[in-house]
């Protein structure tokens, strides 16, 4: 079923219909995980303030906001079901504008990316090829939840943190670099099972197989948790063995805050999984900030 266009639309979107296409709310991720691997580089951050402006920039309501427009377009058909209101489904981004804006904003993160350098152009690549690849056939990673919020995770959290540590200093990070964007970006894929409570009727009439239409809400729910915890587990068990233990308890009580309204939202997922999102996410963030301080004050040590 192809949507078109009825006659009482507008032929050109509105500016708020392009807004709502590129959802700012959604950009704070990758441009808070850019953020903290700044800062976990330990050095030349007031010197590159614009460098790093540019990066957020371009993690966020570039690259981010790609990869929105990209999963509405490819999404339509699923969002006529669990979310007519949205954008494209109702009809504020008429005909093909949203697969539209999706290549022009593909256009001006690749261009923001050359101008920061080649290492950075590498690895916006990358993640513009993930966000067309979890979308778009034939790939459409998310039709898989394990695969689809690995990939999600990986270039939301992993990927700017990556990048931006490595753009700071012209050098490879380090191994406790290394291993925190890892473990971050692992648990930011069960966060990213959060979104999915709302949608599984649509999800399941249109085959994509997330991990609550996989195994139910409650497992799913479960599953998500233990994930999250896991991966900040492993954070503080690094920050403890590099001799930080201001940080690594810190992220610790952030991790029992989550722990505790982690037990009401596996009572009724469906119901609290945007409950959870305000709250446990907002811990799960501030425990990456924490342990980017952590790092940074590992690497002035060393120099």
């Amino acid at each position: 079923m192809e949507l078109t266009r009825t006659p009482t639309q507008a032929s050109w979107p509105t500016p708020g219909a392009v807004v709502a296409l590129l959802k700012p709310i959604t950009w704070f991720p990758p441009m808070w995980a850019y953020a903290c691997g700044a800062i976990s580089a330990g050095h030349g951050l007031g010197e590159r303030l614009g460098f790093v402006l540019l990066g957020v920039l371009l993690a966020g309501p570039l690259l981010c906001g790609t990869s929105q427009a990209v999963n509405d377009w490819f999404d339509r058909h699923v969002d006529a079901i669990n979310e007519p209101d949205r954008v494209i489904p109702s009809g504020r981004m008429p005909g093909h504008w949203g697969l539209y804006i999706a290549l022009i904003m593909s256009a001006l993160s690749m261009l923001a990316a050359w101008l920061m350098g080649p290492l950075v152009f590498a690895a916006a690549a990358l993640g513009l090829a993930f966000a067309w690849g979890y979308s778009a056939p034939p790939l459409r990673f998310k039709n898989n939840g394990w695969l689809g919020n690995g990939v999600v995770g990986f270039s939301y959290e992993t990927l700017p943190w990556l990048t931006a540590a490595t753009a700071m200093t012209g050098l490879a990070p380090a191994t406790p670099v290394w291993i925190v964007a890892l473990l971050y970006g692992a648990g930011a894929h069960g966060i990213l099972t959060l979104n999915d409570f709302k949608a599984i009727a649509g999800d399941r009439a249109m085959g994509i197989n997330t991990l609550p239409v996989l195994h139910g809400p409650r497992p799913a729910a479960r599953l998500a948790c233990l994930i999250m915890l896991l991966a900040q587990a492993g954070v503080v068990v690094m920050l403890w063995a590099l001799m930080l233990p201001t940080h690594a308890l810190a992220v610790l009580a952030l991790v029992a805050l989550q722990a505790l309204c982690m037990v009401r939202f596996v009572r009724d997922p469906v119901r609290y999984a945007v409950w959870y999102s305000a709250i446990g996410v907002g811990l799960f963030v501030s425990g990456m900030m924490v342990t980017a301080f952590g790092l940074r004050t590992l690497a002035a040590a060393a120099v």
